[in-house]
């Protein structure tokens, strides 16, 4: 049997909601919907459940506190009515070419212009030669040694 905590998921669902949002959604603080969910509190008070109602009036009150019915009213307006990819009165189903969808097209032909002469240089530029001046050697016992060439 579906618990009022699974209705209640089943609904997050529904509206494609974080639990985060689905209360800012109602209006009220997100560790609410949290208790909720996580079975803290195991039934949600008449002011969740009402603030729901209100900003969701086509879930029936009667299948959500009660889980008789269906989560939806019978209403044909209703926001949850048929399939969201599914064929129905309201939106029937376009059907198009498999050629319209396409996004590609095909190139007539490579362009190559073989007559584009690259042309590159190489510059080279000397730098002076450098000398060693000193060699540090550093010891983990925090000493050095410094080396310097003889001239």
């Amino acid at each position: 049997m579906m618990t009022i905590i699974d209705r209640l998921k089943l609904i997050l669902e529904r509206v494609n909601l974080t639990p985060g949002n689905f209360a800012d959604k109602i209006g009220v603080a997100p560790a609410t919907i949290s208790h909720i969910l996580s079975g803290r509190n195991k039934y949600p008070s008449a002011e969740v459940m009402l603030r729901l109602h209100e900003t969701y009036p086509d879930i029936d009150l009667n299948w959500l506190l009660t889980g008789e019915g269906t989560l939806v009213k019978d209403d044909p307006d209703s926001m949850f009515t048929g399939s969201l990819f599914g064929d129905n009165a309201i939106n029937p189903a376009q059907r198009t070419t498999e050629s319209e969808n396409r996004k590609e097209n095909a190139l007539e032909s490579a362009k190559n212009d073989d007559n584009v002469v690259v042309k590159q240089e190489i510059i080279y530029k000397e730098k002076p030669a450098r000398n060693i001046a000193e060699i540090r050697i550093f010891y983990d016992d925090g000493t050095y040694e410094t080396f310097t060439p003889n001239k």
